[in-house]
């Protein structure tokens, strides 16, 4: 199976299973601490070294921060969970796939009616189907860190827009590191 049609089932997994995941509407404005599912579209292009397009769909899960981890944090601080599906757009066809974790800080002093902006970062792990020149490994480390933010939509959704900056390298556990490093567009849904 190509991985083309790998991320086309993985698109169609999502649209039809994740709504059945979520809390009505009433629930979600009750509870502050709900856990929300979202799909997004990254969309980039590798800066160093080479000039790698990519476009990926990622499905994720915004969680309470205190829910996961068992410590008390700020309401602001959620724990987000991504699947991410690729393709280089770069001729090349190759794809990927990463399992990623990210603190995702909501900035409320900023917030400006319907908008929030955001800060995001994290790591996570990541397969890719190719390789540049000394980079060892197909399967690497994945540090993300990321800016955005989120407008919220009449039914308890939203909308989010942000921007981000890519690593995959695998940490100096094997010769052979070279990193590939790309900035992503993001846009999304969240419900």
């Amino acid at each position: 199976m190509t991985a083309a049609r790998i991320i086309f089932w993985l698109i169609c997994g999502l649209l039809v299973c994740a709504p059945s995941f979520a809390q009505s509407t009433e629930e979600a404005a009750a509870d502050e601490t709900a856990t929300r599912y979202g799909i997004s579209l990254l969309r980039g292009k590798a800066y160093d070294p080479d000039q790698i397009g990519l476009v990926l769909v990622q499905g994720q899960m915004l969680l309470d921060y205190e829910q996961i981890f068992w410590h008390r944090a700020p309401d602001a601080l959620k724990l987000k969970i991504e699947l991410n599906a690729g393709l280089t757009t770069d001729g090349r066809q190759r794809g990927l796939l990463s399992l990623n974790m990210l603190a995702l800080r909501y900035l409320e002093k900023f917030r400006s009616g319907r908008w929030t902006p955001y800060l995001e970062g994290g790591i996570g792990l990541i397969y890719t189907d190719f390789r540049v020149d000394g980079q060892g490994l197909r399967f690497n480390f994945n540090p993300q860190l990321g800016a955005g933010v989120e407008y919220a939509l009449p039914d308890n959704g939203a909308m989010t827009f942000g921007l981000r900056l890519h690593h995959i390298s695998n940490g100096n556990t094997y010769k052979d590191n070279r990193g590939v490093n790309s900035v992503l567009m993001m846009i999304g849904y969240l419900f």
